[in-house]
């Protein structure tokens, strides 16, 4: 017996679903294959990564939490990374139910979800759409939630017309705007190489995925979610995020689930798993704590 099938037989999973110490791919209701990082041991911990990125930007967060004794696992969204591209399923009741098909191939109970941005959107449309029943805390870091859009009753969204211009440009010259959009995300003393790190994988997302994805975020209205979260919720955000600002996002999302902490790190932007590392660290540890 290999090490893998040992690991798979103490868990009493298929050892084709997923192992405590190494990636592996679980099959959604959707048919779709979405790939799996898993590290650490003890109480889990999932997380959902920002639009066209993939889970390793959590790279740091699961290696501090790991050696804390938690089992950390991280999934690339379909579409994204090391996933399975479909042509199609990029809404959000869709990758809700991935997130939902990735939890019961791990057997996870009371586990925690951590999200980023976008990540945060999925997050509220899994416990709108599958509870509760499963999950102990959340984590919402720089949520892109719960409702982007401008519309009549939501006036302080982004206007349509903007969004559709910025998608443009994704269509034409999709690593130029990365490129040009990128210094906002992180902090003046921000290395070139961490920077040139997540750009790299930014850059692999495939552009009818970013445009897929990004439409979904700014269209889904998210608002009726937010009541439905009844577990202990964090939300953290900079006030200084170009990409979501506070104001639109952070707050309103704190505001609508009930006894939701609202933690805001001053002059932090976007990126702050990575600019502000040690303190999201220890506040995703501090908070997750049974």
């Amino acid at each position: 017996m290999t090490q893998s099938d040992q690991i798979g037989a103490r868990r009493k999973v298929p050892a084709v679903k997923a192992t405590r110490t190494g990636p592996s791919s679980v099959r959604t209701r959707h048919g779709v294959n979405v790939f799996c990082r898993s590290w650490g041991d003890g109480r889990a911990v999932v997380f959902l990564h920002s639009w066209a990125l993939s889970g390793q930007m959590w790279t740091y967060q699961m290696a501090h939490l790991a050696a804390l004794g938690v089992q950390c696992v991280a999934f690339d969204r379909r579409g994204h990374g090391r996933s399975d591209q479909p042509s199609d399923g990029y809404d959000m009741d869709t990758m809700a139910d991935d997130l939902a098909d990735v939890i019961d191939a791990f057997d996870l109970q009371d586990v925690v979800l951590v999200g980023h941005s976008m990540g945060g959107g999925e997050i509220l449309r899994y416990v709108g759409r599958h509870g509760t029943s499963k999950v102990s805390k959340i984590v919402l870091l720089a949520p892109a939630t719960p409702f982007l859009l401008q519309t009549a009753d939501n006036p302080n969204g982004l206007p349509d017309a903007a969004l559709a211009q910025v998608r443009a440009e994704w269509a034409s010259d999709f690593p130029k705007w990365i490129e040009d959009n990128k210094l906002p995300f992180f902090l003046s003393q921000t290395s070139p190489q961490m920077m040139d790190w997540l750009v790299r994988d930014m850059q692999q997302t495939p552009v009818p995925v970013a445009i897929a994805c990004n439409k979904a975020l700014a269209e889904t209205d998210l608002r009726p979610d937010l009541p439905k979260v009844d577990r202990p919720t964090l939300v953290i955000q900079g006030d200084n995020d170009a990409s979501v600002p506070l104001e639109i996002t952070g707050r309103p999302t704190a505001a609508g689930i009930k006894g939701a902490i609202l933690k805001v790190y001053p002059g932090a932007p976007h990126g702050l798993f990575l600019t502000h590392m040690e303190r999201v660290n220890q506040d995703i540890a501090t908070f997750i704590q049974p």
